[in-house]
């Protein structure tokens, strides 16, 4: 694991939580922020005085108390906050750190952070405590199971060891604060089978309000003591009376108040004060070592869209978080957590080392498993059904951009190759909610489900990536019943591109370019062919036409494929300039803008006001001559799709040269960015689009043109890779996990729009693009065309029903399944594998053929193999 210390733990915060569930985080000290467990984000917030303390004694004298935490590294001056409330800064700046901090509390002086998703070791030491302490924490994170992967639940073990030579009695104490509504908090010991515990809950307050639910910490340790309640008082005394029970020594003696705290303040708000603490003790002998485990649960049912309400609607409409149908409450959660602990544990660590086996830089897989986590923040929602939303990003307190945006999710590969049931859920809403009924597609889904579609026009890359993602998704699952079901949405959308309700004319005359009003992920329109959009319609061409040749319609399939060679061979021909791949457009021309001048654009402009520069008279906002980071975007996509080629094999290689030769910032200190800043000082980026010398620049270029994002950065790295240009696209890889070092950015972070930025996703596609893996489950089929050449090449592999670890070295090849099953009957080698003398699974032998395939050779088994949990198909070569 990667190694964080002292000031490079300063923006560290380890999300921890369930798929759509919300989650607390881990922050590189040791303390609990980031309370995100109300549906919503919650950035930079504490709850109460909540922590993890430690004690040691030696015959009933404390020898040292301190809180697991290292030191305050952020401004001793203070935070400014808007709602001290909500616990994230005392009053404010120039009132030095806020006492939930416990910054003022004896804590660890060395502290040292280590992650690597979704498992976080820290380790603290001090002279004045006998011994070294660990704290390790999880959140169940197993590909296919959902429902594990969906719980509200965080996973600690306390370590202690005793390095003296006598005897020493050791405590951890886990103090949760009841954040529920002022006046409404009762907090109750818990204990069903050998889970022990404390509920935090409310009374008196609705139970379907959005502020309603519990939570509960527990522990499966069976020495225990425990306090309901803090003492209740006014200024700093509920907190002495803490530190004084715990220095007394022993067992914690019992607070219990028989009636609420207060009168309840209405509207009600998470504003409560009622502490409780669960202590766990344990003895140990010179030399010893011991855990204590601690699971930290929550429920709150209740959602409604506070972000984006509907205007006229009298009162929101309340749903339920998905949980609901996983558990009735954070006790219950509590209880199956801890009797499942070491299932959870193993079949999560299982994936964590599976996944660590391939065969990437450290740098790269640090990449892959840190954005697995946006899955687990308040970015992802789950809806009542088990239906996966997504924000692009999480604000402070609501999530930014809403709607599963589908430009931007297109980016977003860790869903699809490790939940591929929820990545199809995103289909199948989008197509149910978001397409009218003339195949346009609002790429932005309205909640609660059912609402009135957004208004806003149709984008090309958003609709044309989600006819490529719904083949992508079939060859992972090889349900023709579901592709069959969304056939006529499929449909709808290709066509929609030429048909008469399609205002914006994206390809007015049916020849398979691009040359309308075109609404991109940039948050603008471009206006005529390039070959980042024309790119997607043709990965949807050619989607359409494999889909209506797998369901039978023969037509479509010739059209589509028709207008594929054209649109294709015009990219190829008409937009490479030698270099890379350009804009078709004349900027002095102000008719491309006239045709559509009836039409708003984003911030209610006609098209002239929003796109005519009137000074330089050129059309803003376009790429032109430009090297866009996104211009063979859509291969990359067709490469991971099995699509085949869009762009032509050494122009795209051209390209991507282009793309770090001109793009690659060294020195962002003395590169103008008009937009956000999101690299600085000497950090190293690509940034999105750029002009060589000699290409001159429009007066207004591209939206973002000279801003970073990740997904961006990830996506071109990953087809560098893809297309055998390895250096490159590492050092790409490099830069990004370089700016995010933990003193100046979280790991756990990589922010674009909004935190936990679903873009960055696309570092996932590292794994299948460096082991060129291949899936078509309704062929039966699974290849792998490694782009590293070495003495033994692995990676983890996934699909629809088991993943595993592919291994292959001179002798041979193994199909290791590690979780579910995994049912072949091709199997695909790169071609100085030809010569196989021998197959075999389970120990049995199989029948096989061997040809020619188009990347290398093809093997046919005689009969489709189906390889179990924990078995392996072998395959010899003949050397």
């Amino acid at each position: 694991m990667k190694s964080y210390r002292n000031h490079k733990t300063k923006e560290i915060s380890f999300p921890l939580g369930g798929i759509g569930a919300g989650c607390i985080g881990l922050a590189g000290n040791g303390r609990l922020k980031d309370w995100e467990i109300y549906n919503h984000p919650y950035k930079n917030t504490s709850n109460g005085f909540t922590h993890i303390m430690v004690r040691a004694e030696k015959k009933g004298e404390v020898l040292d108390a301190r809180v697991l935490q290292g030191d305050w590294i952020d401004g001793a001056t203070g935070g400014e906050t808007r709602n001290v409330a909500r616990g994230n800064g005392g009053f404010g700046y120039g009132m030095g750190p806020y006492r939930g901090t416990m910054a003022g509390v004896p804590h660890f002086k060395e502290w040292e952070f280590k992650g690597e998703y979704p498992f976080a070791e820290m380790e603290f030491r001090d002279a004045s405590f006998p011994g070294g302490v660990k704290l390790s924490a999880f959140s169940t994170f197993i590909p296919l199971n959902d429902k594990d992967s969906s719980l509200p639940a965080a996973h600690f073990e306390v370590e202690f060891e005793n390095p003296t030579s006598d005897r020493l009695d050791y405590t951890a104490f886990f103090t949760l604060n009841n954040p529920l509504p002022y006046g409404t908090g009762k907090n109750s010991f818990v204990k069903e089978g050998s889970m022990s515990g404390i509920q935090l809950e409310c009374e008196k307050v609705d139970t379907k309000d959005l502020v309603w639910g519990n939570l509960c910490i527990a522990t499966d340790h069976e020495d225990i003591s425990y306090q309901e309640y803090w003492y209740r008082a006014e200024w700093f005394d509920s907190l002495e009376m803490y530190w004084h029970d715990v220095m007394k020594g022993g067992h914690l003696k019992n607070r219990f108040y028989p009636s609420i705290r207060g009168n309840d303040r209405t509207p009600y708000v998470l504003d409560g004060e009622e502490h409780a603490t669960l202590a766990a003790h344990c003895e140990l002998e010179a030399g010893e070592k011991k855990k204590i485990r601690f699971i930290l649960t929550w429920y709150f049912p209740n959602c409604a869209n506070t972000w984006h309400p509907e205007p006229k609607a009298e009162a929101p409409v309340i749903w339920q978080n998905y949980y609901t149908k996983l558990t009735g409450s954070a006790k219950d959660c509590a209880v199956y957590g801890i009797s499942n602990w070491d299932r959870l544990y193993r079949d999560t660590k299982l994936f964590k080392d599976t996944l660590y086996q391939t065969s990437l830089p450290d740098f790269c897989l640090e990449a892959v498993s840190a954005n697995m986590s946006i899955l687990k923040t308040a970015t992802c929602l789950r809806l009542e059904n088990g239906e996966f939303y997504g924000f692009e990003g999480s604000g402070l307190t609501e999530g930014i951009c809403e709607g599963s945006c589908t430009h931007v999710w297109n980016y977003a590969y860790a869903l699809p190759y490790l939940f591929p049931k929820l990545e199809r859920s995103m289909r199948d809403v989008d197509f149910a909610y978001n397409q009218r009924e003339d195949g346009g597609m609002s790429f932005r889904l309205m909640l609660p489900l059912g609402r009135e579609r957004d208004g806003f026009r149709p984008c090309v890359d958003g609709q044309m990536g989600g006819v490529m993602k719904a083949w992508r998704d079939y060859l992972l699952c090889g349900d023709k019943e579901w592709l069959s079901k969304n056939w006529i949405p499929i449909k709808k959308s290709i066509e929609f591109a030429w048909a008469e309700t399609n205002l914006d004319r994206w390809d007015e005359n049916q020849d398979g370019i691009l040359e309308g009003r075109q609404h991109h992920t940039m948050d603008m329109e471009l206006f005529g062919p390039s070959s980042w959009l024309n790119g997607f319609y043709l990965g949807a061409l050619k989607a359409g036409a494999n889909i209506a040749e797998v369901l039978g319609y023969e037509e479509e399939k010739v059209l589509y494929l028709r207008l594929f060679e054209n649109g294709k061979k015009f990219c190829n021909k008409i937009l490479f300039n030698g270099e890379y791949f350009q804009q078709d457009v004349d900027l002095k021309d102000m008719t491309l803008l006239k045709k559509y001048d009836k039409m708003l654009s984003i911030d209610g402009y006609t098209a002239i006001d929003a796109y005519w520069n009137k000074e330089t008279e050129e059309i803003k906002y376009q790429v032109a001559n430009g090297c866009a980071t996104d211009q063979v975007l859509a291969q990359w996509h067709a490469n991971l799709c099995g699509l085949g080629e869009i762009f032509e094999e050494e122009k795209t290689k051209s390209a991507l040269r282009s793309i770090y030769k001109y793009n690659r910032v060294l020195d962002a200190r003395n590169t103008f960015n008009a937009g956000r800043i999101y690299a600085l000082d000497d950090d190293r980026y690509l940034k999105i689009c750029g002009w060589p010398d000699g290409a001159p620049k429009p007066s207004v270029p591209l939206t973002y043109a000279d801003e970073v994002f990740c997904g961006l950065e990830y996506q071109a790295a990953a087809h560098m890779i893809q297309e055998g240009l390895l250096e490159e696209g590492f050092e790409i890889v490099k830069d990004i996990r370089d700016r995010f070092d933990g003193e100046q950015r979280n790991p756990w972070n990589e922010f674009e729009c909004g935190s936990n930025y679903a873009r960055s996703m696309a570092s996932f596609s590292l794994v299948p693009a460096v082991s060129g893996y291949e899936v078509d489950m309704g062929q039966q089929r699974i290849a792998f065309y490694p782009k590293l050449e070495q003495e033994r090449f692995a990676s983890f592999f996934s699909m629809d029903s088991g993943w595993g670890l592919f291994e292959l070295s001179a002798e041979g090849t193994k199909l290791e399944v590690e979780y579910g099953l995994v049912t072949i009957q091709r199997f695909g080698l790169p071609e100085q594998y030809e010569d196989i003398c021998g197959i075999s699974c389970g120990g049995e032998n199989l029948q096989f053929s061997v040809e020619k395939g188009v990347k290398g050779v093809e093997i046919l088994l005689e009969e489709p193999v189906t390889i179990h949990k924990e078995e392996t198909l072998e395959v010899w070569f003949d050397r």
